[in-house]
């Protein structure tokens, strides 16, 4: 099947002819539906934190944290594409020779866009470029000539905001600058994740076509925030690895080759990024998606509960490690163990099937149970956003349950049952993680031994007009994050305000 070429491909992307193999066969048998026992809810898989305990954990952490080794770990490589639907739809109509007023008047979001164009972050920046190329943009706004804005919005020849990542996009206006995606998670990173020696670690993982592009804003901005914190930055970047990339193939599940006959592989999804956070060495990894920021007068509750639910990971982890110290140095006994089963069933919602009264059995499967990665996942009330949700799954192997995120696409809609399990979720995940990533002997787990293979995902794609079938690999938060200690909190649903399109930025919570 594989030819000297292909193998030579496959060596030079570090992937191994194993790994394809799998993948092949992952095409042909297709990736099982995941098995929902029941929404997780709260006080039945995700905890509701009173606000006394709050305060109790951020002051734990506020204690414990700087004496650890912390980072915060930005998931940045998408491009705003996206965000710009609706810009390109207009800007189409307005080439085609449609009224300004014809179009605002059939389309509320395009009134409310035109209408709002000052009050926009990026305005500043825009209007500068167009001076530069000659252009009053403030002319243009009361003509409502707005073609010329757009293109120099959208295109390379002005700002070229169509094809940037999210991370270099002006996000909020403040009297002393406006400020970037990027720049709000420094900030941040500043306020949450700063060491005793007054270092704060961020870690964004971008595409290799605009590594340098981060790299230039970061040696620009970086003077600044340093100053006004009193820290000083450590900021480090990544891009998916060759090696996570996935094989393509036709609709018969043979290799989809290029028109020069090579392989053709396409990138695993950010599942992916587990290779990248396998690589670091923190003690604990704070996790948010890069468009997932708010301007400085909505942060406070966003630091409060940072801080909390970093304060349960270092209390939950610190009970583990002493329990696995107690095991390891045999002076663990059958008391320790009556309190270490409550411990683990009750706090950190493992099933209790997976612990046999027997104090033997049972002590040697704590020792497998509390050594694994940890993380705290919080959770927001579902108000209809599209994506993952906390979920009881049922284990294929040993039919036990455990807490996992889900994804609409793992779920088997045509069972009636199943279907309605995850209709009656009541909480969405934001991607608001924090996570342990060390064992008790301070040595960092192989990540990649705590996923489920099996929870990978398939769809239909086209490349030179013909169909082909794309893999990508169990979801970072997702399959990829299995086989952790999983404990949801709820979080509160400011917290979490994506930027989806260019007009989120026009909602409150981003003014």
């Amino acid at each position: 099947m594989f030819s000297e070429k292909d193998l030579k491909q496959l060596s030079e992307k570090g992937i191994s002819r194993e790994s394809v193999h799998e993948q092949l066969e992952n095409f042909k048998k297709g990736f099982p539906p995941i098995r929902l026992v029941a929404p997780a809810t709260p006080g039945k898989g995700i905890f509701v934190l009173e606000e006394a305990r709050v305060q109790e954990l951020v002051s734990h952490y506020d204690t414990l944290s700087p004496d650890l080794d912390i980072v915060k770990f930005v998931p940045a490589s998408g491009a705003a594409t996206r965000m710009f639907k609706e810009l390109f739809a207009w800007r189409d109509l307005l080439k085609e020779g449609r009224k300004i007023a014809d179009i605002i008047a059939a389309d509320k979001q395009a009134a409310a866009f035109f209408d709002n164009l000052e009050a926009f972050a990026c305005h500043d920046d825009l209007t500068a470029v167009m001076k530069d190329k000659g252009i009053d943009a403030q002319q243009c706004i009361e003509q409502k000539d707005y073609l010329p804005l757009l293109n120099m919005l959208l295109d390379d020849e002005g700002l070229g905001y169509a094809m940037l990542p999210k991370g270099l996009l002006r996000f909020h206006r403040y009297p002393d600058g406006n400020r970037t995606a990027m720049e709000e998670h420094l900030v941040e990173g500043a306020n949450y994740a700063r060491a005793e020696t007054g270092k704060v670690k961020l870690h964004f993982t971008v595409s290799p076509e605009h590594r340098g592009r981060f790299v230039n804003h970061v040696g620009h901005v970086l003077e600044k925030w340093e100053k006004q914190f009193g820290v000083s930055f450590e900021v480090k970047f990544s891009t998916q690895k060759p090696s996570t990339d996935t094989l393509a193939v036709d609709m018969q599940n043979e290799p989809f080759r290029e028109k020069d006959g090579s392989l053709l592989f396409r990138p695993g999804g950010h599942g992916a990024l587990l290779q990248n956070l396998n690589d670091l060495e923190e003690d604990l990894v704070f996790i948010k998606n890069i468009d997932n920021v708010v301007p400085d007068r909505l942060r406070q509750q966003t630091y409060i509960y940072k801080k909390a639910l970093g304060g349960l990971l270092i209390e939950l982890r610190e009970k583990s490690f002493e329990i696995l110290s107690k095991i390891n140095n045999n002076t663990f006994s059958e008391s320790d163990y009556t309190e270490a089963r409550r411990f683990a069933t009750e706090q950190l919602c493992i099933d209790s099937r997976k612990l046999p009264d027997s104090f033997e059995q049972g002590t040697k499967a704590l020792q497998i149970l509390l050594n694994r990665p940890m993380r705290i996942c919080g959770m927001v009330k579902n108000q209809g956003e599209p994506g993952g949700g906390p979920f009881w799954v049922e284990s294929p192997g040993d039919g036990s349950h455990s807490l996992q995120i889900v994804e609409s696409s793992q779920v088997n809609h045509e069972d009636t049952a199943q279907k309605e399990i995850f209709s009656q979720s009541t909480h969405f995940n934001p991607v608001d993680l924090v996570c342990s990533v060390k064992g008790f002997d301070g040595k960092a787990f192989d990540l990649t031994q705590f996923t489920d293979p099996q929870t990978g995902f398939i769809s239909i794609k086209s490349k030179d007009g013909k169909d082909l079938k794309a893999q990508e690999l169990p979801g970072l938060w997702n399959g990829a994050m299995a086989g952790w200690i999983t404990v949801f909190v709820e979080v509160p649903l400011i917290t979490f305000n994506p930027v989806k399109t260019i007009m989120d930025l026009l909602r409150e919570e981003h003014r």
